[in-house]
């Protein structure tokens, strides 16, 4: 047998194969994401595309050979079994998580905040100077959606204190308000420009992001300083303080490699990571590991960031702007208009010592 026979024979031999899935990545993804499935196998001989079956609904396939397949998450999917069929012959099935609508017409443009009673709450933030019925809206444990808090002009970040008052930004007024269980709303800080994202330290105090690169750090008698300074072309968008005490600051850009900012708890700014896209909200798990809703190399979703700030896809989706951790290693992610729920296995880190 010559070389070209012998080339021809395993040619022919592999894609006689029975197809076979060795890696989804990501593990978890929204209806719409597209996660990319490794193995052998995988492309049928007469170079039709294979048919990739979440459960009993059919992705839509981006990008196909024989190695790998791009395939987006069908809407109508649901957490369970993955298969890749083939020339007749179907795969091993594989586990992927995906996240469940809960609610929508929304206009969140950060992260959902969870009370002490496991309900949810996200914003309706609007454009800029629009006025909208409804500010904030509350989803119980039952996923049932209603209105919270209305009278609050572009409502943007959400954060719980300690006595369970909560606590949200207006970016048009520049503006803190501390609103109660009840939603009872008065002023707890203003003057600080285009307020945007908002976080608790461990000591119970606040810190307000402003489009213009301030961090401010407000106590518990609404005491105002300047915490620390970005760059004046980076927008202190988005907060979250890690277990040592770092704040870590995030906001897009036009750009595709933003930073990440680490400050430390003297106000010392240092980049934690670059190399994201319109990295937006961000949380962390009880492991250290950072969470970020953003792009990494061309794909959408939300990115784990190691305390080594190594990065990987952890969640495939498209416009995503943030996420909360929930009790039971669940997770709540916003996006521009809706609340997905994930079954992640992936316990958060606790917001209060």
């Amino acid at each position: 047998m010559g070389i070209s026979d012998r080339i021809l024979g395993k040619s022919k031999a592999s894609g006689n194969g029975r197809p076979r899935i060795d890696s989804i990545l990501p593990a978890a993804a929204l209806p719409g994401g597209e996660v990319r499935i490794s193995g052998s196998h995988l492309k049928p001989q007469d170079l039709e595309r294979p048919r990739v079956r979440f459960g009993e609904s059919e992705g839509s396939i981006v990008v196909s050979s024989d190695d790998v397949v791009i395939v987006r998450v069908p809407d109508d999917a649901s957490s369970g079994h993955v298969s890749v069929s083939s020339d007749s012959h179907s795969s091993n099935v594989f586990a992927i998580q995906v996240a469940v609508p809960i609610a929508d017409e929304m206009h969140p443009v950060t992260n959902p905040a969870i009370d002490a009673s496991g309900n949810v709450f996200t914003t309706f933030s609007g454009t800029r100077g629009q006025k909208v019925p409804v500010s904030i809206f509350r989803i119980d444990a039952e996923y049932t959606t209603k209105p919270f808090l209305s009278e609050l002009m572009n409502a943007t970040g959400i954060a719980f204190g300690r006595d369970g008052d909560m606590f949200v930004s207006s970016r048009l007024e520049g503006t803190v308000y501390r609103v109660s269980p009840g939603g009872e709303m008065k002023v707890f800080a203003e003057g600080m420009g285009v307020a945007t994202g908002v976080a608790f330290d461990a000591n119970g105090n606040l810190y307000v992001g402003d489009r213009s690169g301030t961090i401010f750090k407000i106590s518990h008698s609404g005491e105002t300083f300047v915490f620390a300074t970005l760059e004046p072309s980076v927008s202190a968008y988005h907060l979250a303080f890690s277990r040592d005490g770092n704040l870590y600051v995030s906001g897009p850009t036009t750009s595709s490699f933003d930073t990440i900012y680490r400050i430390d708890p003297h106000g010392a700014v240092s980049d934690f990571f670059r190399g994201l896209g319109r990295p937006q909200g961000m949380a962390f798990d009880a492991e250290g590991n950072l969470y970020v809703a953003g792009s990494l190399a061309g794909q959408r979703g939300i990115v784990r960031l190691t305390p080594a700030a190594k990065p990987s896809l952890a969640v495939a989706g498209h416009q995503i702007v943030g996420l909360a951790f929930a009790p039971g290693g669940a997770a709540f992610i916003t996006t521009n208009s809706s609340v997905h729920y994930l079954d992640w296995g992936i316990e958060g880190m606790p917001l209060f010592a």
